[in-house]
């Protein structure tokens, strides 16, 4: 038994084709792709360039672009440019042709939240998206659809909570209420701010995490960005070492980061047991995605799914015990796979 079915040449080439114009379109982005205007000021007798972008809590602010020279001008002439216009217009057909020909889709609700995020700088300061959609992410990838685990109705994302990233404007913040009220999708924030609900819509969630320390379960405020992380136990895992990739929607393509396939993989093992009895649904999704990746990287990525098998039984006894018990829920969900055997090859 396959837990996935290959996309044909013709879509994986699709797909790589996107991927390299969006990631390569990302790479270039710069002050002038985002949506604003320029505003000239003058001091001490010199002209110098502002950017305005009004946030979606309605406040303007103000990024300091360059002085009134040669390389801001022509930052400024790239701003209005119709070339740049058609590049992104180009993108969208890009992401609609792959679509068409049967890459893995992110529904257009998910995709506004995403995209929302991303303009805010979620992603630029550290943030990752977790959860189902980047299980679904993964299919793009790897040129494959998945047999199981693949219904979400969520949104999860995580950050490290420290360590956000020097790239940013020194006046950034990221006011997560205000991005979710910009939207108007009716979303209410819930639990310290952590988590956002949708009352016509109880099981479209959305949830900021981060990895559990000293201070438990308690919120954590990161204040650079005004974003409140609920901490979860062994989601440290999934934050490490995070990688760049390409989530695709009707309104074109989104570059976000997401973790490692293997450090997914595994870290659904781990939450197996830490569900209570009342989600056990929720524990057998775990149990189905993690399967699923683990099939795929024991057939084309033995050694690295091999190195992390050995990290995470090296991280201590409650790492092992919760490891162990949620690899014998997969076994015993998917026995043809025989994954003893085959995990025992790639560790030994």
């Amino acid at each position: 038994m396959s837990l996935h079915t290959e996309f044909s040449v013709a879509t994986q080439t699709a797909f790589a084709g996107l991927n390299e114009a969006a990631r390569q379109a990302d790479l270039n982005r710069s002050i002038a792709d985002l949506p604003g205007g320029f505003a000239k000021k003058t001091v001490s007798g010199r002209a110098y360039w502002y950017y305005q972008v009004k946030n979606p809590d309605g406040q303007l602010r103000q990024s300091y672009v360059g002085p009134d020279d040669a390389a801001t001008q022509a930052l400024i002439l790239r701003h209005a440019d119709p070339l740049k216009k058609r590049s992104n217009q180009h993108l969208v057909r890009l992401a609609r042709s792959a679509l068409e020909l049967g890459c893995a889709e992110i529904p257009a609700k998910h995709a506004r939240v995403i995209g929302r995020l991303a303009d805010t700088g979620l992603f630029s300061a550290g943030g990752i998206l977790v959860g189902t959609h980047a299980f679904l992410a993964y299919q793009n990838i790897f040129g494959v659809r998945w047999n199981a685990g693949a219904a979400t109705l969520d949104l999860d994302f995580a950050h490290a909570g420290r360590n956000v990233s020097l790239a940013l404007p020194e006046n950034l913040t990221l006011d997560t209420t205000a991005a979710m009220d910009s939207l108007e999708m009716g979303f209410i924030p819930h639990q310290a701010h952590t988590s956002f609900r949708k009352a016509d819509e109880p099981d479209f969630d959305l949830d900021f995490l981060t990895s559990r320390g000293r201070a438990g379960d308690t919120p954590v405020l990161v204040k650079r960005l005004n974003l409140t992380l609920q901490p979860l136990r062994f989601m440290e895992l999934s934050l490490q070492d995070p990688m760049r990739a390409t989530l695709l929607a009707r309104s074109g393509p989104m570059v976000v980061n997401l973790p490692r396939p293997e450090r997914y993989a595994l870290h659904k093992l781990l939450v197996y047991g830490e569900r209570p009895q009342a989600q056990r649904t929720k524990s057998r999704k775990d149990v189905a995605q993690a399967a699923a990746l683990i099939d795929y990287l024991l057939t084309h990525d033995t050694e690295e799914m091999g190195v992390m098998w050995i990290d995470v039984n090296s991280r201590g006894p409650g790492w092992r015990k919760r490891l162990q018990e949620g690899f014998d829920a997969m076994h015993a969900l998917y026995p043809e796979c025989d994954f003893p055997k085959r995990v025992h090859a790639a560790t030994a």
